[in-house]
């Protein structure tokens, strides 16, 4: 079955471009591309989506605060920012709406197709320029910190590449281990930081500095 992909962007070529992107791949399928997020609400109802690319500087109704729309419909349907520009202030407030990855328009053509295969299996995806940003934010962890040391060093290191945007694949790759094993660490580290999904957790280490910035 397809994967259905629902487009929000102010800018018509890119957002045709992505559709002829995607649509040319036997396993997606755009089910509907949108100026703005006005409908949001009304449009999850209608197309149902499994990926939301969501453009985060739109007018009427913006990616960010359409992302915050999303999170009290759905907690768990994956929603991958656009932005033209990296800007701390927006991908940080997107992080905290519940976003699930940030890919650079310029970079879209190459990042989407993998970012939305990437963020289907759990992963987190951002263009590196984007994370790094993103990770600058955050300060060095405090030792003392609660949560964190709650966490055996292998759940700390598997926190860490979910930030870093890896996906359960590259984590087992990385680590050596199988992808159910990463599955268990993984429901462990939700246990611990009482979140249920990778963005909620990966939301928190950054807004509560659970970790340390590893580029």
């Amino acid at each position: 079955m397809a994967i259905k992909v629902l487009i929000y962007d102010d800018n018509a070529a890119l957002r045709s471009s992505i559709e002829v992107l995607l649509s040319d791949m036997h396993n997606m399928e755009v089910v509907a591309t949108m100026p703005n997020a006005e409908t949001i609400a009304e449009d999850l109802n209608i197309f149902n989506p499994d990926v939301v690319l969501m453009d985060i500087d739109m007018p009427v109704v913006n990616g960010v605060e359409a992302v915050k729309i999303i999170r009290t419909i759905n907690l768990q349907l994956p929603v991958i920012m656009l932005t033209v520009f990296e800007d701390n202030e927006n991908i940080f407030k997107a992080i905290c709406a519940g976003a699930s990855g940030y890919i650079l328009k310029r970079y879209a053509v190459e990042e989407i197709p993998g970012a939305i295969q990437n963020v289907l299996t759990g992963g987190a995806p951002m263009t590196g320029s984007v994370a790094r940003k993103v990770l600058q934010m955050v300060p060095p962890a405090r030792s003392d910190d609660q949560e964190l040391s709650n966490l055996s060093k292998k759940e700390t290191t598997i926190l860490q590449f979910l930030v870093n945007g890896y996906s359960y694949k590259m984590i087992a790759a990385e680590m050596k281990i199988s992808i159910d094993t990463v599955r268990f660490h993984i429901k462990k580290i939700y246990d611990k930081l009482h979140v249920h999904s990778a963005t909620e957790a990966v939301s928190k280490a950054i807004r509560n500095k659970l970790l340390s910035i590893f580029f």
